[in-house]
């Protein structure tokens, strides 16, 4: 491996250095992002330089073309009046297809003005057709709101722009239902309160001439496999009252949009990808925390936290009067990292900029989001610690740069972050913290795995049977099924369903279709969990003070949990399942809370095998069964344990898909590893592989599950298994099973090469392992991928010798995350996590 030393970048041509001390230019100015790097690590000594790579994204002109003639003067003035005096070539591009009859997906970078795209064609003919309607769908409020003002200023006053989703109050919603021409809403709504209620919803129906699905490439995994199912029944249904809607979409840049877009819509969607948008210029540093002299489990050693880091930054970049915001990558993350940077301005004697640091994540109140989104747009806050809440498109002008503490999944989703960066032709600032984990540590050290690699496909499955019979039962509730109608739910796969249904009871055949046979309607969770989120009450005031997703809550608001909100910090008094209720009341302890779990794997079904000499590759479906048993109290800073408490909650259980591997004696014995060291080493094995696993597949570790044994029951042999975090799984096993080599050669390099002797949190060491770290083997772990690759190597030139050989890895397309993470454990053994063991918060602020 290459190892890239500490960078100084040099001040671009043409601009002066920043002063001594790094202060803001007279006028309040910020430096560009050079600059900006520059003057943070001013001071630093040379041994803890932190940054290990430096990219200038380059400056990228405009490319514009004249109006198209059908657009109206009177819009065309508006738009003017707005400073677009000529439209981008995308903007264009796309506005015709859609003026022209053809779903479209325009999938260009961050700031690219998409919105234009779809805004001109859908306000046009809302001109032209005084009973036209728009349908707007938005994977988050606050981009809906954000999109609801751009248009209401844009849009002739008969268009009455209005929101329905979850914070529109009752009275309102009738109103909207009945006089709203632009109606700006969520999957989650048009899901639960527009189609099942078709009926009432016909006049808009059948007069709806466009449906617009912004930041399509949230819609992925389990959640974009239902959304694909909503938008199939949104098609069905509209076609009922005689309407055939055009579908435009916005995407960031993602690979195969088109194909993305069509598996979504169930229809041919059209892409337009070349972006005629200007970009200015960008530094982009990768930045990787120093060593320390303290030590964690077992005497590893330990980073300097990416979160720390991170609000230092944070801290650094406010005091240089540069708009920052910070992403992080859970929801307490958010909380600790805005008031670790108040911390540092107030030691700085600048309480004034602290008081211009806030955080902004899912489960605030609307008011509170409200605010939080005019504070940050009027520029009266500076820095902004957020989760990926404000990742996608709200339109916030003017930041200078962007801090990502920790890699948030997936390469799409660091350029849609990295973008939000970026003042007119200033040019901004990026920078990377890697968290003391093995991807990150990897991508901090090979840059070309960050700016050389393509984006990943986004990835739906339809077919998957935990989605599918679900949504056919929706679609019956609405309107029976009919035989053509199961074409657009996957054809063969629906029929199939279908008669699976039928069995169970919850389809009623009939000659004229298929009646769904239960009583109201079908209950079922598009976010994929099925689990309601919980509401977070303090029990001495009645207030409410948020949400908590129902996937996480176990681990996170059990009795006793520690619950922090807006820098307030709260014990949890009582945690209700039933009611899927917290009561908390506000205390500030010493010490902080850590859940504890037990978890047992068995597998169920072999699909696929591949044979490796000695060793052999297996994908499959598995059961996992979990259970929150205890939680531990820990002291702040040191994470020692204070004591622990025993917890009575209910297991859960989960059939999913896996990848694993077996070693038969013969491997085992060419490793070199004695039956004392095997547990450990493929242990350690496990979780480098599960950290690496990402780089190759759109997910992160928390939304894999693994365990490692020297024997495992269903298989007889040594063992290590990686599965995936959502019932019927989402695609990433298969999709580690189809680039094994590439995914364990990475793993292995990461392991051999981090600078620790044993072992520590950048190679082989997990914050959530059942085992509590322990036992791990890091060179046993280097012995046992040797040997996998070896006979992989081996098979694979075997193949190549063979006409009719395995296909190349390269043939099976990106899987993809999940919402709900899972654990990665040792069967029947105790999860332990660390201080920062909190799983990414992805954030879906639209349920009910």
């Amino acid at each position: 491996m290459t190892t890239l030393h500490p960078v100084r970048p040099a001040p671009p041509p043409g601009t002066d250095p920043l002063p001594q001390g790094g202060s803001p230019s007279p006028a309040g100015t910020p430096p560009p992002g050079a600059d900006l790097l520059a003057a943070v690590l001013s001071g630093t000594p040379e041994e803890e330089q932190p940054v290990t790579h430096v990219h200038r994204m380059p400056v990228r002109d405009s490319r514009t073309l004249p109006w198209p003639a059908w657009v109206s003067p009177e819009l065309r003035g508006r738009l003017e009046a707005q400073g677009v005096h000529a439209p981008w070539r995308h903007q264009v591009e796309a506005a015709q297809l859609a003026r022209d009859g053809s779903h479209v997906v325009v999938a260009t970078g961050t700031a690219s003005g998409k919105s234009l795209a779809y805004q001109v064609p859908a306000l046009t003919r809302l001109a032209e057709d005084p009973r036209a309607c728009v349908l707007y769908l938005a994977p988050t409020k606050a981009l809906a709101r954000d999109q609801l003002a751009s248009v209401a200023e844009l849009a002739d006053p008969s268009v009455r722009p209005a929101a329905y989703d979850g914070d529109t109050p009752m009275e309102e919603r009738e109103w909207v239902r009945r006089h709203s021409r632009w109606i700006v809403t969520n999957p989650d709504m048009l899901h639960r309160g527009v189609l099942p209620a078709h009926q009432k919803w016909s006049s808009t129906l059948r007069r709806l001439a466009y449906v617009v699905v912004d930041e399509c490439h949230a819609y992925r995994g389990v959640f974009g496999s239902h959304v694909g199912h909503v938008l199939r029944r949104l098609r069905r249904i509209c076609r009922r009252y005689g309407a055939e809607p055009v579908f435009l979409l916005a995407s960031a840049t993602v690979a195969e949009p088109a194909a993305a877009a069509t598996r979504l819509v169930g229809a041919p969607v059209v892409a337009v990808t070349e972006d005629g948008s200007p970009r200015p210029g960008a530094t982009f540093a990768l930045w990787e925390p120093p060593l320390t002299e303290r030590t964690g489990e077992h005497g590893a050693p330990l980073r300097r936290s990416a979160a720390a880091d991170a609000a230092t930054l944070l801290a650094d970049l406010v005091e240089r009067g540069a708009r920052t915001l910070a992403f992080v990558r859970s929801r307490r993350s958010a909380e600790s990292v805005a008031e670790q940077a108040r911390h540092v301005l107030r030691d700085r004697g600048r309480a004034d900029l602290a008081r211009r640091v806030d955080s902004y994540r899912g489960g605030y109140l609307p008011e509170e989001r409200r605010e939080l989104e005019r504070a940050l747009s009027a520029g009266e806050l500076l820095g902004v610690a957020t989760t990926n809440a404000l990742e996608l498109g709200i339109d916030i002008a003017g930041l200078d740069a962007v801090v990502l503490a920790g890699y948030p999944g997936t390469l799409a989703s660091l350029w849609q972050q990295a973008g939000r960066a970026g003042r007119a032709q200033r040019e901004s600032l990026v920078v990377f913290v890697a968290r003391d984990d093995p991807l990150d540590h990897y991508l901090a050290h090979h840059p070309r795995a960050v700016f050389g690699r393509p984006v990943e496909a986004t990835v739906t499955d339809p077919g998957n049977p935990y989605v599918l019979g679900p949504q056919l039962c929706c679609a019956a509730a609405e309107l029976p099924l009919v035989p053509e109608d199961l074409a657009d739910f996957g054809g063969a796969v629906a029929e199939a369903r279908v008669e699976e249904l039928v069995a169970e009871g919850s389809l009623r055949r009939r000659p004229t279709g298929w009646y769904w046979a239960g009583r109201g309607r079908p209950d079922v969770d598009i976010r994929g969990s099925g689990l309601a989120p919980v509401t977070i009450i303090e029990g001495d005031t009645g207030r409410l003070l948020g949400t908590v997703d129902g996937d996480a809550a176990h681990a996170t608001v059990h009795t006793g949990a520690v619950y922090v909100h807006r820098g307030e910090t709260y014990v949890v008094d009582e945690f209700c399942v039933d009611d899927a209720v917290a009561v908390v009341h506000p205390e500030s302890p010493e010490w902080t809370t850590v859940a504890r779990d037990v978890t047992d794997l068995a597998i169920v079904a072999v699909d696929r095998s591949r044979s490796l000499g000695t060793v052999t590759a297996h994908t499959g479906v598995v059961d996992v069964t979990n259970q929150v048993v205890a939680y531990q109290r820990r002291r702040l800073g040191s994470g020692e344990v204070l004591a622990e408490f025993p917890l009575d909650l209910p297991p859960r259980q989960l059939r999913t898909r896996a990848v694993w591997l077996t070693l038969d004696e013969r491997a085992v014995a060419r490793a070199k590893v004695d039956d004392a060291e095997l547990p450990g080493s493929l242990h350690a094995a496990e979780h480098a592989a599960i950290g690496l696993l990402p780089l190759l597949a759109t997910c992160d570790r928390w939304d894999l599950g693994g365990v490692s044994t020297a024997l495992h029951p269903d298989t007889g042999a040594a063992t290590v298994v990686v599965y995936d975090g959502h019932p019927g799984g989402a695609g990433f096993a298969e999709r580690g099973f189809a680039v094994l080599r590439r995914w364990l050669q990475a793993t292995r390099a990461t392991v051999a090469s981090c600078e620790c002797e044993s072992g520590c949190p950048s190679c082989v060491q997990s914050p959530k392992c059942g085992n509590g770290n322990e036992p791990l083997d890091k060179a046993g772990a280097v012995r046992v991928l040797d040997v996998v690759l070896d006979e992989l190597a081996t098979a694979e030139a075997a193949d190549e010798a063979v006409p009719d050989g395995t296909p190349d890895e390269d043939d099976s397309g990106d899987a993809d995350r999940p919402c709900a993470p899972t654990d990665e454990v040792t069967p029947g053994t105790t999860r332990v996590g660390g201080p920062d063991a909190e799983p990414p918060t992805v954030e879906g602020d639209l349920v009910f």
